[in-house]
């Protein structure tokens, strides 16, 4: 079969992560060395590799008919394209990353108007430029080619805008942060005229839909249980679920199997109010999409 949507893959911190996230949807992508056309098990789909950073240039331009790369690329490259699906992932946690100005510990900037005048490097340089005038405050933006932290500690700038997921490294460099400029998370994006193609629009629209499904399966387990009679309304009254828990009778007996979905944040605290409340052989079991 011809394949018919090329589909872009991004490269450096993302690219595990998104590989990982279409096997968990039912792809399995296999990239093999130094190329950066990785094989894809499915004949519909060419992938193709790139930075994020360009992504949403080469998707509005129609070399990818879709991709997926962070909100803040495609602000900083003003890429028009059509965002399909939002999805929040990342190498270290399942929240939206954040463009933060950064400053040294003992800087005396306190707030944005404070850095009127002052140096700020960046790789996110058009949108900083942008985000300063419109506030008014005349400050020089630098790009940075990477390791920013290491910029201003050394003192070659004043100040740093940085994407930060936890903080961690920021804090590492003894940095204080002075204010969010954006969130930022993953978008699935595609081209507008690959968008006008039917076969392509249906294959896009079934990506997102399982992208979105194992996401949403990350933060939610299933459990089954038995529960006597006697014992139902209260257990079934613990139970959160996206609609209502489903409930059988066991065969020949006042005995009811129970089975419904719960975040993972709070399954740890609910089984042992489940035991208490008469729910037995309780199971617990991961969930690979959730549509």
């Amino acid at each position: 079969m011809k394949k018919q949507l090329k589909l872009g893959i991004p490269k450096g911190s993302l690219q595990n992560a998104t590989i990982s996230l279409f096997k968990r949807s039912g792809w399995k992508i296999d990239v093999n060395g130094r190329s950066y056309f990785p094989e894809i098990d499915d004949d519909s789909i060419e992938c193709a590799i790139c930075r994020a950073q360009e992504m949403s240039r080469y998707v509005e331009s129609g070399t990818l008919d879709a991709g997926l790369t962070g909100s803040d690329w495609i602000a900083e490259n003003n890429s028009d394209v059509k965002v399909v699906a939002d999805l929040i992932y990342s190498k270290i946690s399942s929240r939206p990353a954040r463009w933060v100005v950064a400053v040294p510990f003992d800087s005396p900037v306190k707030k944005l108007e404070d850095l009127k005048g002052k140096k700020i490097a960046t790789e996110l340089v058009r949108f900083t430029k942008n985000y300063f005038s419109e506030r008014n405050i005349e400050v020089m933006v630098e790009f940075s080619w990477g390791a920013t932290e290491a910029k201003v500690v050394s003192g070659l700038t004043d100040a740093i805008v940085e994407v930060m997921e936890t903080g961690s490294t920021i804090r590492a460099h003894g940095l204080r942060i002075i204010h969010e400029l954006m969130k930022t998370n993953t978008q699935l994006i595609v081209n507008h005229n690959a968008w006008k193609d039917s076969e392509k629009r249906e294959k896009i629209e079934q990506i997102a839909l399982l992208l979105k499904g194992a996401l949403l399966a990350e933060k939610l387990v299933g459990l089954k249980m038995n529960v006597s009679e006697i014992h139902l309304e209260k257990v079934v009254s613990l139970l959160p679920s996206l609609n209502a828990p489903t409930v059988s009778p066991l065969y020949n007996s006042k005995w009811f199997a129970v089975e419904t979905m719960v975040n993972t944040d709070t399954v740890r605290d609910l089984i042992p109010q489940l035991l208490k409340n008469g729910a037995e052989g309780i199971i617990e079991y991961p969930l690979n999409k959730v549509v």
